[in-house]
């Protein structure tokens, strides 16, 4: 598995880490079962990212992607924060393995879940707490949907691939 000089330079001296203490929002999104695991802290001013910090336990692309993730949505307005995707953040560090591209689905997912935190705290809205979910969420049954082991999208049940992490369903599915 081949990383780009950029994955490796992110990876190896990473932007923005740390926590911002009094930050106006907060977005946790992670996969402990593949141990990716990300914070994003945000702090706004005048509808902006006027600072943007991480906290990542996980892969070095994890990490990478966390890093770039803030690099890019520093300093933008919040609508132009809303629009960062998966596929800008792997384009900027020059691509991912298949088998990682997951991580920058979850970079993007951080970003947009703190941007939503701000937005319900600046609305007093409260937000709820999420539910956990076991391996698999078969849940189907009771009404419920289906979420990949690996990048926790929802999926439907019976698939034996998930296209959005490139990972095989076949015994965890």
């Amino acid at each position: 598995m081949m990383y780009s000089k950029t994955v490796m330079d992110h990876f190896r001296n990473p932007r923005n880490v740390g926590v911002i203490e009094d930050a106006d929002g907060i977005g946790e999104v992670g996969n402990p079962l593949c141990g990716d695991m990300m914070t994003i802290y945000l702090k706004i001013e005048d509808e902006q990212i006027a600072d943007i910090k991480f906290q990542t336990f996980g892969c070095g692309s994890a990490i990478a992607v966390s890093s770039m993730l803030t690099e890019i949505a520093k300093g933008k307005s919040l609508d132009e924060a809303k629009k960062i995707t998966n596929k800008d953040v792997a384009k900027a560090l020059e691509g991912l393995p298949k088998n990682k591209l997951h991580c920058s689905n979850l970079g993007a997912d951080a970003l947009q879940a703190a941007i939503r935190d701000f937005e319900d705290r600046k609305a007093g809205r409260k937000r709820e707490e999420p539910i956990p979910r076991e391996k698999h969420a078969n849940d189907h049954k009771q009404g419920k949907n289906c979420y990949c082991p690996y990048c926790d999208i929802e999926i439907q049940e019976g698939v034996t691939f998930c296209e959005a992490c490139q990972h095989s369903l076949e015994e965890e599915h």
